[in-house]
Order: C-alpha cells, then sequence, then structure tokens
C-alpha cells in the first residue's frame, strides 16, 4: 500500500514537474517573440496570451516599446530639425559670404582710394549682414531649447516703442516713410523691453522693407481687458491669404520677394520672444494693399499702473 501511494505521489511530482517545465518553455518562448518585436519595432502580439503574470510582463512590454517609439521619433525630429538648419544657415551665409570674397579680391587689384573706401564699405555691410544672420541664429536656437530666460516686468511700453522706432528710424528716413504713432495714454505691461523692442524692430523693418518710397507707417495702442493690442499697420505690397500662417514660420520667405534682402528668421524669432512672455501675434492682410501686425502684451493686474503723460 506505501509502495502504491509513493508510486502516486512520484508520479504527481514527475507530471508537475513536466507542467512547470512546459509553463517556463512557453513562458521562454513567449518572452523571447515579445523581445523580438520590441527590437524589430513590429506590434506586440498579446491575443494569446491569458491573464497573470505574462499578461503583465506583456502590458509592460508595450508601455517599453511605446516609449522606445516616441524617443525614435523624437530623435528623427531634431535629427531633421539640425539638417533643415544646417542646411538653411549655409543657404543663408552663401550669398554675403561671397560677395564678401568678392570686394576682398576687388582690393587685392590696384584701384583709386576711392574706389577702395567704396568696395570696404560695401564689404562691410556684408560682414554686419553675416553677423546680424549669426546672431538671429543662435537667438532662435536657444530660444527654441529655452536655453534663453529674460526676465518679465511691468514695464513702459511708449518706452520700449521709442526704442524699436529709434533703430529702425534711419532705413525710413532713407525711403522717405513716416513713423506715426497715434497718441495714447502710456501704461506699463508685462514684457521685457530689450527682447520686445527687437519684435516691434523686426516687424518696423519689414514695413520699411516691402514699402515704396515717399510712404507711412502707423503704430496705434488699443488697451482690452487682458492685454493691449500694440498695432503695426504699413502701406505696403501685402501678403497673400494663402501665406498668412506660413510667415511665422522658420525661414519662411515668400516667392514675391525672394529678390529682396532678407532671411525669414525676424517673424519667426518675434513669435518665440512673445511666447515666452506670454504674449502673441497675429496679421491681417491685403495683398497690393498693406499689411497690420497685432502685439498682444499681457496688462499688468493693478490698474494703477497707468502712467500720465508728461
Amino acid at each position: 500500500m506505501i509502495e502504491i501511494v509513493l508510486g502516486i505521489g512520484l508520479i504527481a511530482a514527475i507530471s508537475a514537474a513536466l507542467v512547470e517545465r512546459r509553463r517556463r518553455i512557453r513562458m521562454y518562448h513567449v518572452l523571447d517573440r515579445m523581445l523580438d518585436q520590441i527590437l524589430d519595432r513590429e506590434e506586440i502580439e498579446i491575443s494569446d496570451i491569458q491573464e497573470g503574470e505574462l499578461s503583465s510582463l506583456a502590458g509592460k512590454s508595450i508601455r517599453i516599446q511605446e516609449k522606445m517609439e516616441s524617443e525614435i521619433e523624437q530623435a528623427m525630429r531634431e535629427k531633421e530639425q539640425v539638417k533643415s538648419l544646417i542646411s538653411n544657415m549655409s543657404h543663408q551665409l552663401k550669398t554675403p559670404l561671397s560677395n564678401v570674397m568678392m570686394w576682398r579680391e576687388l582690393l587685392e587689384e590696384q584701384v583709386s582710394d576711392e574706389q577702395q573706401k567704396v568696395f570696404l564699405v560695401k564689404m562691410k555691410q556684408q560682414m554686419d549682414k553675416i553677423e546680424w544672420i549669426l546672431q538671429s541664429l543662435f537667438k532662435m536656437v536657444r530660444l527654441e531649447q529655452g536655453a534663453i530666460q529674460f526676465e518679465v516686468t511691468e514695464t513702459s511700453i511708449k518706452e520700449t516703442l521709442a526704442r524699436a522706432v529709434n533703430t529702425v528710424y534711419e532705413r525710413a528716413e532713407k525711403k522717405n516713410i513716416q513713423i506715426i504713432t497715434l497718441p495714447f495714454e502710456d501704461c506699463r505691461l508685462l514684457h521685457n523691453r530689450k527682447w520686445t523692442a527687437e519684435v516691434f524692430s523686426n516687424i518696423l523693418e519689414n514695413a520699411i522693407k516691402y514699402s515704396d518710397v515717399n510712404n507711412q507707417i502707423e503704430i496705434r495702442i488699443c488697451p482690452l481687458e487682458l492685454f493691449t493690442e500694440v498695432k503695426i499697420r504699413d502701406h505696403g505690397i501685402g501678403i497673400e491669404k494663402e501665406e498668412l500662417t506660413d510667415i511665422f514660420k522658420r525661414f519662411y520667405r515668400s516667392k514675391r520677394v525672394e529678390h529682396k534682402e532678407g532671411s525669414g528668421i525676424g517673424l519667426y524669432l518675434s513669435r518665440l520672444i512673445l511666447e515666452q512672455e506670454k504674449g502673441y501675434m497675429t496679421v491681417s492682410s491685403e495683398y497690393g494693399v498693406g499689411s497690420t501686425f497685432s502685439i498682444f502684451l499681457q496688462n499688468c493686474q493693478n490698474s494703477s499702473a497707468k502712467l500720465s503723460l508728461e
């Protein structure tokens, strides 16, 4: 009797061991298949996996795969951005660098003192353009990466506008373009004077560049409930309706203005600056008539931030 019981127990033990071995082998094959699917970036099959340890592992494997896919996609996007940036930098710098080389070669020849002065002025203009492009590119990249953090404070909008107008005054004067600021009560808005003045300067420079001589640009301040709108209106060539959303993209330039100097950086850089200030910008335009750019800056919470005109 004891031998029978021992025999039955041994058979049961062997059967249990075989079942466990088959379970482990099956688990190994399932895990091996899931790892291969992760490595091959294939969809993990879970239809034949029942609830339990394998089901839990399958769920975690799917999350690992999704995270890997997300990181791979992010890496690919960053790679394309770097390629695009290098390509555009090369394109932007090609013309001014070629011009510098040309003026340098001309200076190496026997030229009069008067010609030498002209060539040196033209070379300096091209070198200034190269410096501006590089500085704009560096600002753009650092703003995109969040490497630039500037302070936003309650600041007089009149002083910021005056700073921007002074920057472009000489260019406007050469084309006999008047910059008219309609009377308004000065107020403090949440912005950074240096960076916001650059936003206004970028828009004013475009307005001057794409306007005919003997023209004018109007600046109007419109207080709203949460924001104050700064409208800059020109009477230039205007923008086609289908391009209105494209002009704020990095390096975008309309085919209609490719013959004019430009980099396609200014408006994109302005948008990045305003985003950091929690502001924004819109545009309305009619081709052949002109454009109006509206910059929205946050009002200060304290209503006593208004300044009296002196």
